[in-house]
């Protein structure tokens, strides 16, 4: 199983154990549209909560150093999004996401 693979089923079954193993401790979600940039832990808090639902994930590529996926991703809000990420991976852990997200109508 990829990375990217590991962490997607991490995230639809809220295992925090797998979340902490995918994510390197040095972790940044830089999220544009909100201005922030997310550590380790409040992703793995947000990913918890509930209001994180994926469908249609879709790995584009990956290999040992990049990986790009494609998600259909719905919020608690109401809103959904089509999400392209972006991510770096450092020591076989998923080190930096950088996301792209385009709003969907409800």
């Amino acid at each position: 199983m990829s990375l990217l693979e590991k962490w997607a089923k991490a995230i639809e079954l809220r295992d925090e154990d797998t979340m902490n193993e995918c994510l390197h401790d040095d972790y940044k979600f830089t999220l544009h549209s909100a201005g922030k940039i997310l550590s380790k832990s409040e992703v793995i808090a947000w990913g918890m909560s509930g209001d994180i639902n994926r469908k249609n994930v879709r790995i584009l590529f990956e290999n040992d150093e990049v990986g790009v996926e494609h998600a259909i991703v719905s919020f608690e809000d109401g809103n959904t999004q089509a999400v392209l990420a972006f991510c770096t991976f450092k020591e076989g852990k998923i080190f930096t996401l950088e996301t792209g997200a385009s709003n969907l109508p409800k």
